[in-house]
Parts: C-alpha cells; sequence; structure tokens
C-alpha cells in the first residue's frame, strides 16, 4: 500500500478519535448519578408489630443538570435473608413522629420527598423515614438498610422504553406500494 494511504488513514483516525473526545467531554456533566451515605439510623418501637426509622442521608449531584426526586423507597435485609419494605412517611407524619416520641431524637433535616431537588455540583443532607410491619426486634440485627431514590423522569423513560419494543416495525415494500393502494386504483 502507499504512504499516501496510510498517511490519510492516520488523519482520519485522529480526527475520529478528536470527534469521540469531544463528544465525551461535552456530555459528561450531564448523566444522572448522585452519591449518598446514610450518616445515622434512629428507629423506635411503633407497638409490637411494627417499628419507624429515620434514616439521616447525604446526597451529592454530580452531574450538571438538578436531581428531581420522584419518590423514595427504604429497605431493609435481615439477618434470616428476608427483605421488608417501608411505608414511606410524609413530612407532615415526620413532624408529628419527632414532636409526640422525643426517644427517636430531633429532625435534624428536611425530608427527602417527591419533587424535592438537589442542585447540580452540591451535597445536601436530607432525612428519610418509613415504617416496617414487624416487630422491632429485627432492627438492631440487620444486614442492610437501603434508599432507592427515584428520579421524576425515571418511569417515563422506562415507559418510553417498552412502548419503543412494542412499536410495529415499519412495513416493507410491497407490489401494492409501487403501484399504489388497490382501494386507490381505478377499474
Amino acid at each position: 500500500m502507499s504512504r499516501q494511504f496510510w498517511t490519510y488513514f492516520m488523519i482520519s483516525l485522529a480526527l475520529v478519535a478528536a470527534g469521540v473526545g469531544v463528544a465525551y467531554y461535552v456530555n459528561r456533566g450531564a448523566h444522572l448519578a448522585p452519591t449518598g451515605e446514610i450518616l445515622k439510623v434512629r428507629s423506635l418501637a411503633d407497638g409490637d408489630d411494627g417499628a419507624i426509622v429515620f434514616a439521616d442521608v447525604r446526597i451529592t449531584n454530580w452531574a450538571s443538570i438538578p436531581f428531581v426526586v420522584n419518590s423514595v423507597q427504604m429497605s431493609m435485609e435481615t439477618l434470616q435473608d428476608e427483605v421488608a419494605t417501608a411505608t414511606p412517611l410524609s413530612k407532615s407524619d415526620v413532624e408529628k413522629i419527632s414532636k409526640a416520641y422525643k426517644l427517636i431524637g430531633p429532625k435534624y433535616n428536611d425530608v427527602l420527598g417527591g419533587q424535592d431537588k438537589i442542585p447540580p455540583g452540591k451535597t445536601i443532607d436530607f432525612m428519610a423515614a418509613g415504617r416496617f410491619n414487624f416487630p422491632p426486634r429485627f432492627l438492631e440485627p440487620r444486614k442492610t438498610l437501603r434508599l432507592k431514590i427515584q428520579e421524576w423522569m425515571e418511569p417515563w423513560r422506562s415507559w418510553l422504553k417498552k412502548a419503543l419494543k412494542k412499536a410495529p416495525k415499519s412495513p416493507q415494500p410491497s407490489d401494492h406500494s409501487r403501484q399504489g393502494h388497490p382501494a386507490q386504483q381505478e377499474e
């Protein structure tokens, strides 16, 4: 092969690599992937069959766009590998509980709920609250406590993916498409 071919090949390869690099650099902050950590967990027995859990959380939004919360789900795994999902508590319920039950402690941060925004590039402390429907004795020896924070756009994305999978494929050309539809032809 000629020297001219390799020169043009290397130049075109460098241009493609530069294009990919620019596209990556421009879109680096557009991906929503906040990180978080649970700072403190407080629990209170709610009779014999339930427990109220307050979790103080620190969340960092690394993206260049705000993260808008749709829902917050709390779950726990016991030592017996049972997974329990908490019923989320509203902001007004948390206010009432923290005032009525002094043993659970004060409310340090705002409760994370629907339509709350985490600004781009910021770290914010929130609180998540829920009620588990099992005896409180399972709370202390737990394996894990998880929070799933769903973005407001996530349900729409999953719906769109399902709709695109179910969409019919475009029809293939047939003899009718070349000649016009049979109902439109004159006899």
